[in-house]
């Protein structure tokens, strides 16, 4: 598939740049207008839960965050030739506007149900207004005005998702309030209730969950539910806190609302700007230096709407912004960084017609969800409202400013670094991007979905999630197909089935102490752990997950432990645990061969350059991948703590289903396997993970290790209380 001119070979340094793509995003859906240019559809049939009607006005409502923002900037621009080529763009969604909101058009969208998609759009069509209301409004006849203020109104008095859709009939009643004139007192009560549902979501330091979030005391009680039903389907309340919270919806809302009804609502926008600035010191995490986001949770077919967050910012001009985000600059680079890893990257999101598909890094209808229509995908555009800034505005006049330094020392306090491993407590992940080890991304033990999603486990619920390798999703019930990339998959029918974790208890946070003879002093990190069972249903098995990051002297290594216990007087043949590290592209630099098995002796192998040395080694302790991906490897152990049990343990580089991963289409995950038989109740096991990756683009590093010193120099944990020989070097002590 071909790479978009206007994007695709765009430098993304200045606004006329971004300008130019996009333009280049939005032209090619002119062949796709219906007659009246109340729809787009395009040229795919694939379908969404819902009618058809309201797929077709996504295509025509979702690429609206870039048309009002064009048609906002015309004011700023002296190029008469650019205004007359964006007023010509535009001039479908001005007729779609009115047409489509006519009840007596054959176009018409529809009036506003419960529960309707239409809702979701609703809230882009209301800031087409509120960004452009000459354009959408106030220009157009009497008749359109009146058409449109009916079709907004219809949000109202619906019933709608308890999560991020509130927003949506907000910004439609802000609309009304601010641009049609219509009374506030009118529908004051409407947005209070929604704000209310909203404010309910906050989860702390500027973190909003998408919905409520699960309790402990209604943990308790949805399972006494479960009990007494016998059912555990009941679609209940979860713990996730994705891009829906911040750049996909939440907090772009809120920074949206905030610029737009700061004199109407100045209590509450002032609480937005702080909470946009507390959510500003842990968000820019999730972003790698060369501006590539972590992919984790749903919808993430929107691609670079992950960065949202700061165009959205930059629009609300919030200010006393906390470092690292403290200027205008600092923003724009975030921004900017993202927009040009998608440029880079993307040679496979778009058909040949130059529309985008639905998919990460290319066309992926496995990872995509049940509400994912052709055109959802354009909700992407969001991330380009910065178009409405001025030229003057100092997002546009400041310097980039570069990625913050990061501190070689988890435990810095240099005030011009940044520590590399952080807790975000609200999302109950630890994220991760040591400098020596060069790989980016995040713990993630806590949080799961509790209502029907495809691939719900593998979008929220493995225990890392990487920038540099994505995750991957399941095609079928095999352990092939189930693609077990940071995970631990458990069987108990002779590998038939598997299970992977899903729900779980709350995280608690412990911390890991590194020993080091001779040195000056110990290393503390910190540490995760979280409970769970395989089969909820009946509890048999229970697993306690410890998650390490990785440290300044194992800055290549993250660690899992997994403490399995066999509950009650049941007992089991056999267990089957296969865990497995980060997928990795297995397509080497010729494209043409798999790649090849190499042995431990071959020098080639493991001191060229990382990202030049290609092919597998397997051992009985371990596995290794390389690829002009970088490198991905895995070391595991099982022990017995409690019971007569017979382990045996197994590495290879298993070969998944193609395009299970959502990044790279042919991949290797490095697993190690073990088999557990004799399996008595009350038995336990541990399993001791160690998982190495670096990303190739970060091979010329401040490591100066080989690849080999940096591979057999694998961490060694204790667990408090243990003897340890301090002559056996460098181990980690975990509190227990």
């Amino acid at each position: 598939m071909p790479p978009l001119p206007g994007f695709s070979d765009n430098p993304l340094a200045s606004r006329d740049e971004l300008i130019t793509a996009a333009i280049a995003f939005t032209r090619p859906l002119h062949q796709h207008f219906s007659p009246a240019k109340a729809f787009i559809c395009l040229p795919s049939s694939t379908g969404a839960h819902f009618d058809e009607g309201a797929a077709r006005l996504e295509g025509y409502a979702r690429p609206l965050w870039v048309i009002a923002s064009l048609l906002h900037s015309l004011q700023y621009d002296p190029d008469t030739n650019r205004v007359d080529s964006i007023k010509s763009l535009a001039q479908p969604w001005i007729e779609g506007i009115c047409t489509g909101t006519d009840p007596n058009h054959p176009e018409y969208w529809g009036a506003i149900q419960n529960g309707d998609q239409r809702m979701v759009e609703a809230e882009v069509i209301a800031c087409a207004l509120l960004f452009a209301p000459h354009h959408f409004f106030h220009s157009l006849d009497e008749n359109y005005r009146a058409n449109i203020v009916a079709w907004l109104r219809g949000m109202n008095g619906k019933s709608m998702p308890v999560n991020n859709w509130r927003w949506f009939r907000i910004f439609s009643n802000l609309a009304l309030i601010l641009v049609a004139d219509i009374s506030r007192d009118e529908l004051q009560d409407e947005m209070d209730k929604d704000m209310t549902v909203l404010d309910s979501f906050d989860i702390g330091e500027g973190w909003s969950a998408d919905g409520p979030w699960l309790t402990a005391e209604q943990e308790k009680e949805e399972e006494q539910e479960s009990i007494t039903s016998r059912r555990r389907d009941k679609i209940g309340v979860g713990r996730q806190a994705d891009y829906y919270s911040g750049s996909f919806a939440i907090q772009f809302s809120q920074l949206l609302y905030s610029r737009f009804a700061a004199d109407l609502d100045p209590v509450r926008t002032g609480m937005y700007r702080e909470r946009a600035r507390e959510y500003g010191r842990a968000f820019w995490r999730y972003f790698d230096k060369n501006g590539a986001a972590i992919p984790f949770g749903r919808s993430l077919a929107y691609r670079f709407a992950c960065g949202g967050y700061f165009a959205a910012l930059a629009v609300a001009q919030v200010s006393d912004m906390p470092m690292p985000l403290s200027s205008a600059g600092a923003v724009k680079g975030f921004l900017l960084r993202h927009l040009r890893w998608w440029a880079k990257n993307s040679d496979n999101i778009f058909y040949p017609d130059g529309t985008l598909n639905i998919g990460w890094l290319y066309p992926n209808m496995y990872m995509s969800e049940d509400y994912n229509s052709p055109q959802s995908i354009y909700w992407s555009l969001k991330s380009l409202i910065v178009l409405c800034l001025p030229p003057s505005d100092g997002f546009w006049a400041s310097q980039e400013v570069p990625y913050p330094k990061l501190s070689p020392q988890v435990g810095s306090s240099n005030s011009e670094e940044t520590i590399p491993i952080s807790i975000i407590r609200p999302t109950t992940q630890i994220l991760c991007n040591h400098p020596k080890g060069n790989h980016h991304f995040m713990l993630s033990p806590g949080q799961f979905v509790a209502w029907p999603m495809k691939a719900t486990q593998a979008k929220y619920c493995k225990f890392a999630y990487s920038s540099a390798f994505a995750f991957s999703v399941p095609t079928g019930p095999l352990i092939q197909q189930l693609a077990p990339d940071s995970t631990l998959a458990v069987s108990r029918d002779g590998a038939s089935t598997w299970a992977v974790k899903w729900k779980c208890s709350s995280v608690e946070y412990l911390s890991a102490t590194i020993k080091q003879p001779g040195s000056h002093g110990d290393e503390v990190v910190p540490v995760a752990r979280v409970q769970w069972y395989p089969w909820v249903h009946d509890r048999q098995v229970t697993i306690t997950t410890t998650l390490i990051p990785p440290s300044t002297r194992w800055p290549d290594w993250h660690i899992r432990i997994h403490r399995i216990r066999v509950n009650g007087s049941s007992t089991l043949p056999s267990l089957h645990l296969v865990e497995g590290g980060f997928a990795i592209s297995r397509v080497p630099a010729s494209e043409l061969r798999n790649l090849p098995e190499v042995s431990e002796n071959d020098e080639s192998f493991f001191n060229t350059i990382l990202g030049k040395s290609e092919g597998v080694y397997s051992s009985q302790n371990s596995t290794l991948v390389l690829s002009p991906a970088g490198a991905s490897g895995i070391r595991g152990s099982a022990s017995a703590v409690a019971g007569n049990v017979s382990i045996s343990t197994e590495h290879e580089a298993m070969k998944p289903d193609s395009n299970t991963n959502i990044a790279a289409q042919r991949t290797l995950i490095p697993v190690t396997s073990h088999e557990v038989f004799e399996v008595g109740s009350e038995s336990e096991i541990e399993l001791v993970t160690s998982v190495f990756a670096v990303q190739a683009d970060a091979a010329q590093s401040s490591n100066v290790r080989s690849l080999r010193d940096r591979w057999i120099d694998f961490p060694k944990v204790v667990m408090e209380g243990e003897n340890l020989d301090p002559r056996n070097g460098d181990h980690f002590i975990l509190f227990e």
